[in-house]
């Protein structure tokens, strides 16, 4: 398999119902494609460490508890409780480099301005406890974070509230454009605040919107869909981007065949 001219990753979240039950072969299938890095939940890196570095995977990125941040636990019933120090302490011994807030569910999005006010916030003092465990935070955003009035949106309260030393983004390409968001001028507005790039592709007739219930149809493989890759790979370096990782929320067959048809669409760019 051709190396691709950038180092590519794959989030889990696209294997999520095979990931546990056959991670050897999940985990072996991924190194074989091409991909050299990985992105997951908290929980599965621990679980799955062992496996990851023996098929010459990288964990740079996991996606976090989001009351971590937010503090709003009963919002979360199921997930276990723990404080903030010992969940990066925990990602630590994982290695990987980003801690990353991924999702706010949309019951638990709080008392509108001021909610996001403070989320910012607390994403700054995640920051400062991230770089003294030498770690970086970072930020994944959806289409929620567009809606509203220009000015006072909630990604426009993160873009004037988050210390950039200390919060970097992932941003997500896929649900830049769901927002009406062009992806290479989001870019470039973020320049030297992007680590991590979310890459898939959306269908043609995708329905523009700020909530997540997009049909399943409208996740597409890297290349098979109406973005512009081509421009948008050539402006993230300059926004500092540093992983690439591919991600499916939704496939139609196996999502493993989908990651690889990505993976040959980008190893091309």
């Amino acid at each position: 398999m051709a190396a691709p001219p950038r180092p590519l990753g794959a989030q889990l979240y696209t294997v999520r119902n095979i990931l546990m039950k056959e991670s050897d072969r999940v985990l072996k299938t991924i190194a074989d494609i091409g991909y050299t890095e990985v992105e997951g939940n908290r929980t599965d890196l621990i679980e799955l460490l062992p496996k990851i570095k023996q098929y010459g995977l990288k964990p740079v990125s996991c996606h976090i508890e989001t009351p971590l941040i937010t503090q709003m636990w009963d919002q979360y019933p199921d997930i276990k409780k723990m404080t903030l120090e010992d969940a990066i302490d925990s990602a630590k011994k994982v290695g990987v480099e980003y801690f990353t807030l991924a999702y706010i569910a949309p019951g638990a999005r709080g008392d509108g301005d001021d909610f996001y006010r403070r989320t910012a916030d607390r994403m700054n003092t995640a920051g400062e406890l991230c770089k003294k465990a030498g770690m970086h935070f970072a930020y994944h955003n959806h289409a929620y974070e567009f809606g509203g009035k220009e000015g006072s949106r909630p990604i426009d309260i993160f873009f004037d509230r988050l210390d950039k030393n200390l919060v970097s983004m992932e941003l997500d390409v896929f649900w830049l454009s769901v927002a009406s968001q062009d992806p290479v001028e989001t870019l470039k507005k973020w320049k030297g605040r992007v680590a991590l790039l979310h890459l898939k592709d959306k269908a043609k007739d995708a329905p523009h919107q700020f909530a997540e219930n997009m049909p399943a149809g409208a996740f597409q493989e890297v290349g098979s869909g109406s973005l512009d890759f081509p421009a948008i790979l050539k402006a993230a370096p300059g926004a500092g981007v540093k992983h690439y990782i591919v991600e499916q929320d939704q496939t139609p067959g196996d999502p493993l065949e989908s990651l690889r048809k990505s993976f040959n669409y980008l190893k091309t760019m």
